[in-house]
């Protein structure tokens, strides 16, 4: 399948960059040894998994800091964490995700931004993330490559909300149909897009597809598989 676009957008964590130990099991369980008791930390991505349906199904999808704490807190609820400390552990890990330091850039970032912009494509980010948008960029060096940027925690409202999108596309000045979305959550990034009206892609890093991907939606395993599948609206 080939798509003809003026503008990619691409979520974030988990697309671009991903989090290093910090926010692994260890790192969760430094946390919560600084809070005053103790977690198991093999149970750290077992944990995740059970917690991610707080994530997926808000009914209302409004930025709310709260709403984050709750999902950090009840990782470590299922890791075996107990007792009035879990809350005030989950705000620090929740305030620290903000540090663009404890992030790595997968290695097909720079190459296919690089690629993408070279052809005329305008790139951007749109992220439910509450990370300054402007202090990733830099940190990444990605500041002449990324001309969009829309995050969540200031504009309101989170992926999969109409609004946040629009707002990209309106800050691109191309239409829905001309705009490609790019993200791992098929839910917040990809239902999201299609709604509005744009193409999207679900990255799969993994290789794992869920089963109910929408129609048209392209689905790959790296950045670079855009390359093949992405043209200028105009070639």
């Amino acid at each position: 399948m080939v798509v003809s676009a003026r503008a990619v957008f691409f979520d974030v964590d988990f697309t671009l960059i991903y989090p290093g130990p910090t926010f692994q099991g260890e790192g969760y369980a430094r946390f919560c040894a600084e809070a005053g008791f103790t977690v198991d930390a093999n149970r750290f991505d077992t944990a995740v998994a059970a917690a991610s349906f707080i994530l997926d199904e808000v009914e209302e999808p409004v930025y709310n800091d709260a709403l984050f704490v709750h999902y950090t807190a009840t990782i470590i609820e299922h890791m075996g964490g107990r007792g009035p400390g879990v809350v005030p552990a989950a705000q620090r890990i929740y305030e620290q995700w903000a540090g663009n330091h404890h992030f790595e850039m997968y290695d097909d970032v720079e190459p296919v931004l690089n690629a993408l912009a070279g052809r005329g494509l305008i790139l951007g980010v749109i992220s439910n993330s509450h990370r300054s948008l402007e202090a990733f960029k830099e940190h990444f060096k990605l500041d002449a490559l990324l001309s969009v940027g829309v995050s969540s925690a200031e504009h309101g409202f989170m992926k999969p909300h109409p609004s946040i999108f629009e707002t990209a596309l309106h800050q691109a000045s191309v239409l829905p149909a001309e705009a490609v979305m790019v993200g791992d959550s098929l839910k917040a990034d990809i239902e999201g897009a299609v709604a509005a009206g744009m193409h999207a892609a679900l990255i799969r890093r993994s290789g794992e597809v869920p089963a109910a991907v929408p129609p048209g939606v392209l689905v790959i395993r790296s950045l670079r598989d855009l390359l093949s599948t992405l043209h200028d609206v105009d070639s």
